[in-house]
């Protein structure tokens, strides 16, 4: 029975967050076959495909961390933890309606280094529990620094 509890956390840790991405994918989609094709981009902009299989990447790696954390004796650090995994997650949502729905390129650039804050203040809340579930947050961590980059030069260029 155990192994069916832990089967079933496990399916919520990596459901919440690709369901969440999966929902601002879903809400802006059209903006990113409308509006955005119509934006000056870097030469360093990479293709639309590569977007999708990426983030589902990302949240699945989210899911695994926040599980690890989840499993952890409850306390003041897995608190913590679980509370910054909410606000940058909360931040990843905000930003693609931010950029994308709402096309407010300068405010999702702001909102875009709350996110990476965040992303790095979870990094160091995940360490205090789980080394793994720590390491496992880099690749997001990279794919925000190059997103806010492409972020920031989509404003300069428009």
């Amino acid at each position: 029975m155990k192994s069916i509890k832990v089967f079933i956390i496990l399916l919520i840790c990596l459901l919440i967050p690709l369901a969440i991405g999966g929902i601002s994918g879903f809400a802006t989609a059209t903006s990113i076959t409308d509006w955005y094709v119509t934006l000056n981009k870097p030469s360093f902009n990479p293709p639309n495909y590569l977007f999708a299989p990426v983030w589902t990447t990302l949240y699945a790696l989210m899911g695994i961390s926040l599980f690890l954390v989840w499993k952890s004796p409850e306390g003041r650090d897995r608190n913590n933890a679980l509370v910054i995994f909410a606000v940058q997650i909360a931040l990843n949502f905000i930003w693609s309606f931010l950029f994308f729905k709402f096309n407010l390129i300068g405010v999702a650039l702001v909102e875009i280094v709350l996110l990476w804050i965040s992303i790095l203040m979870m990094i160091i809340f995940f360490r205090r529990i789980s080394k793994l579930a720590a390491f496992l947050q880099i690749p997001y961590l990279l794919w925000v620094s190059f997103a806010s980059v492409l972020n920031a030069a989509i404003w300069y260029l428009n």
